[in-house]
């Protein structure tokens, strides 16, 4: 089964059970892949549909300061996409959850993108968000991507056009990654205004799932955002509990993990 494959059985599976889809973020090498391999397997444990794992960055200009920082730890721990490459594939096996990375586009334009796209496959990567890559620019990363099953998928704003959005969907796989706030991660904003408005223009266009991430922390917010979308994304709220328990924050990961889960079932949505 491609990357690709793998996002699709799950979001069909959500949708059987009319289940909205827990995004969980967490950056690869904060404090260390040991840990990170670790919370992998707790969130995946707690209910997390799809795990998204940060390459470090030193100019992460999408994300607030919480990963900011997480950034910076892990690129002093001396993680690159090799490592983190290497650390999906050895969590594979035991690990069900799709796994997709988000990092911006130099990382992997100086890793090679046939390189990376080859390795990430052998990995079992499902897709790769890189916010800082415009769909104009994209065309060397999916004509890599595509053939080996990547998943390439974008992220749409509340600033974007109709005619912008039109553009972003016709090359989009495995989902749409909706920011939900005109600003940087981890920021607190209210959530929903601008999303439901965006999953509109969306829904007119794509068949793809509609996710949205940036500035979701609680499961209240969680709730009200899926309303409008097919799943979530939490990044900073989990990510800031790894930077103040480190190699012990399993169990507070867990817990949050479980909290958000809980209210993306049992509604009639």
């Amino acid at each position: 089964m491609t990357g690709i494959e793998h996002l699709q059985q799950t979001f069909a599976a959500l949708r059987e059970r009319q289940e909205k889809a827990l995004v969980t973020y967490v950056t690869a090498g904060d404090p260390d892949l040991t840990t990170t391999a670790r919370l992998m397997q707790t969130m995946a444990q707690s209910g997390a549909d799809i795990i998204e794992l940060g390459v470090p960055f030193s100019d992460p200009s999408a994300d607030g300061p919480v990963i900011q920082r997480a950034s910076t730890r892990a690129l002093a721990n001396g993680t690159g996409l090799a490592e983190i490459l290497h650390l999906v594939s050895a969590a594979r096996p035991g690990l069900s959850t799709p796994v997709v990375l988000m990092s911006y586009y130099n990382p992997v334009l100086q890793y090679g993108l046939t390189r990376f796209c080859q390795e990430a496959a052998a990995a079992g990567v499902a897709g790769v968000i890189i916010p800082d890559l415009p769909v104009e620019e994209a065309g060397a990363l999916l004509a890599a991507a595509i053939p080996r099953g990547i998943a390439v998928i974008p992220l749409v704003a509340p600033t974007s056009t109709t005619q912008r959005l039109a553009k972003i969907v016709a090359v989009a796989q495995g989902f749409i990654y909706c920011v939900t706030v005109t600003g940087i991660t981890g920021t607190s904003q209210s959530v929903t205004e601008e999303i439901a408005g965006l999953s509109r223009q969306l829904r007119e266009l794509t068949e793809l799932p509609l996710v949205a991430g940036f500035g979701i922390a609680t499961p209240d917010q969680a709730a009200r955002v899926a309303q409008y979308t097919d799943g979530v994304v939490v990044g900073s709220a989990l990510v800031r509990l790894v930077e103040q328990q480190g190699e012990n924050s399993l169990q507070a990961v867990d817990q949050l993990t479980r909290e958000l889960k809980n209210v993306l079932v049992g509604k009639n949505w």
